[in-house]
């Protein structure tokens, strides 16, 4: 009976991340999408601009202001970006949950 009310919870979660999935057709672009993507490229060129700079002749006050930018660009771009990112604990504790109820 255990295993009957996992199994039908689990494939009713399944089954209702699909249909949420379903209701946005991912090929219909948005402005915010365009907005957001433009963006995230602009950020990209900002990033392999500094790549290439040569830090050699830099003051050590520039080099900062540039790792300060470099690491606000960074965190925007992971707000920018789409998904789930699901860190190595929190797999190893969801393999154990299911090890454990199932």
């Amino acid at each position: 009976m255990k295993y009957l009310v996992f199994t039908l919870l689990g494939l009713s979660l399944l089954l209702s991340v699909n249909t949420k999935a379903e209701l946005v057709p991912a090929s219909t672009p948005t402005t915010k999408n365009i907005v957001e993507e433009k963006r995230a490229q602009v950020l990209w060129a900002r990033l392999n601009e500094i790549k290439e700079m040569d830090a050699s002749n830099m003051t050590a006050s520039e080099k900062r202001s540039m790792r300060k930018e470099v690491r606000s660009i960074n965190s925007e771009l992971k707000t920018l970006g789409d998904g789930v990112y699901l860190s190595v604990g929190a797999i190893i504790i969801i393999i154990l949950l299911l090890i454990l109820l199932l």
